[in-house]
């Protein structure tokens, strides 16, 4: 059954369908239903919208002329990705109004230049393509996610995905060379440069870059790529506190340097959730801990020994007392093994009920005064919660999650949400911190920002939205509120 719009008489649906359908052609215009629902919710189930038309194009020219016709005729857009986003962004509203448009098809790698270290990819690519297509040219795209299978480049540079790797490669802000990028009113505005210097004026690329489809659509970029790490050791090292945690990270990039790529933190119960729900799983270590870390360290030269590096960094850690067991991956296999455990972190807190989310970020120095203040300040408003926080402690990222009491009513334990969101925001405000550290604003923070921006920094936002989409018609009412007063 075709849907609606209740803004839109049927004749008039009828006429912009006609003009879609002979632009990409009737396969790629999507009304019914059962073709559209898994576009209009996300993967933690939390945002369900309504649209009328879903739109597949397949190339930059196609969505320049999609642009121009909704621009000309008042019709809002919502661009997606791989839908993989927490924040609610690439979710239509549930006026059934919006039109989502997907950029599932934009999938060509344009060009890949080993010797520029450059990659040339639409925003349809999926992660996991990328890297696997510079694996086959001898060479590393260092961002990793969880959903590394299914997020699109687009989306990921929407967003600024993070992951992983940020400590030694930065965000997709660092990632980016140039950008190609179809404006509200349809220009192109094609900027693939693949230069690593180039002051000539104002980084537009920055604009749209974290935007979250609010200022343009990115329909491709030019990216850095790195050599191919020649050596790669990963260890996962039982700690009994966060601040033990913190010490070896500082012993780690003391001898590491650049080549420390990762360093995550996991708390015993996040381990456990991981072996009760993730099949294969098993402990790495013979006896639990209270907490975790996982390191990394990446070698791009013959040279650099990182298997007697990442060794001397834990018999350091052993002789001082910062670790009180470690395991030393093997093999390929079983450092993806590692990895694997921390990767399925948050999926596993599904089978335990509702989950509170945050993704803040503090100084790294006070990741273990930000957790001794927010832990117990979640056990006392909600007692018998189960607090799992963990994330990059490399970068100071931590996704600060607050699973159910056991056998709580989870639409009760959720009612809670705004209430812990509050008072976990407002410790990482005291402490100079983020409420997103990478996932973005969306729908879901957008009306926290005026509490934690300055004022200036909003009214300056508010005037580039205006400036590059007057009509507000451009993923409406996602980061900022379409109300001007805002």
């Amino acid at each position: 059954m075709p849907c609606s719009s209740p803004s839109l008489s049927n004749e008039t649906i009828k006429s912009h369908h006609a003009f879609f359908a002979q632009l990409i052609g009737c396969a790629y215009c999507l009304s019914e239903t059962r073709d559209i629902e898994k576009y209009c919710q996300e993967p933690r189930d939390k945002f369900h919208g309504r649209t009328w038309l879903v739109l597949r194009p397949a190339n930059t020219q196609e969505i320049s002329q999609i642009m121009t016709y909704a621009y000309d005729h008042d019709l809002s857009i919502v661009p997606q990705g791989g839908n993989t986003g927490l924040v609610g962004g690439q979710i239509p509203d549930q006026t059934g109004g919006q039109i989502l448009l997907s950029c599932e098809r934009l999938s060509e790698i344009r060009s890949i230049d080993p010797n520029s270290n450059v990659v040339i990819v639409e925003a349809g690519v999926v992660l996991e393509q990328l890297q696997k297509a510079a694996e086959a040219v001898q060479r590393f795209f260092p961002l990793s996610l969880g959903a590394q299978g299914s997020c699109q480049i687009g989306g990921n540079l929407s967003t600024n995905a993070g992951g992983t790797g940020v400590l030694a490669y930065g965000n997709m802000r660092d990632l980016a060379l140039g950008l190609e990028v179809v404006l509200p009113d349809g220009r192109i505005w094609n900027g693939l440069r693949s230069l690593r210097k180039d002051n000539t004026g104002y980084d537009l690329k920055h604009l749209f870059i974290g935007a979250e489809g609010t200022l343009g659509i990115i329909t491709a970029a030019s990216l850095k790529l790195y050599p191919a790490p020649v050596s790669q050791q990963v260890a996962f090292a039982g700690v009994d506190s966060p601040h033990h945690a913190l010490d070896l990270f500082n012993l780690a990039q003391s001898h590491a340097g650049s080549i420390l790529t990762g360093f995550e933190l996991i708390p015993r119960l996040g381990m456990e959730f991981v072996f009760k729900h993730l099949d294969g799983a098993r402990d790495p270590l013979s006896n639990p801990h209270a907490w975790y870390c996982l390191l990394e360290l990446s070698a791009n030269s013959p040279a650099l020994d990182s298997g007697a590096l990442i060794e001397a960094i834990l018999t350091e850690a052993f002789e001082i007392g910062l670790v009180e067991d470690a395991a030393l991956a093997q093999n390929h296999q079983q450092g993806q093994d590692f990895w694997r455990l921390r990767h399925g972190m948050s999926e596993v807190q599904k089978g335990e009920g509702g989950s509170i989310k945050h993704d803040i970020s503090v100084p790294v120095s006070q990741i273990p005064a930000f957790l001794e203040r927010a832990i117990p300040a979640c056990i006392d408003a909600i007692p018998g919660c189960r607090p799992v926080p963990f994330g990059h402690m490399g970068d100071g990222n931590l996704h600060f999650n607050i699973t159910q009491p056991v056998n709580a009513d989870k639409a009760k334990f959720l009612a809670h949400w705004e209430e812990i969101n509050e008072m976990v925001h407002a410790i990482v405000s005291e402490m100079g911190g983020s409420i997103s550290a990478e996932h973005g604003i969306g729908t879901l923070k957008r009306d926290l920002l005026p509490g934690v921006k300055d004022p200036i920094e909003l009214q300056l936002m508010r005037q580039i939205k205006d400036l590059l989409d007057p009509k507000g018609l451009m993923n409406p009412n996602k980061v900022l509120s379409s109300d001007r007063l805002v």
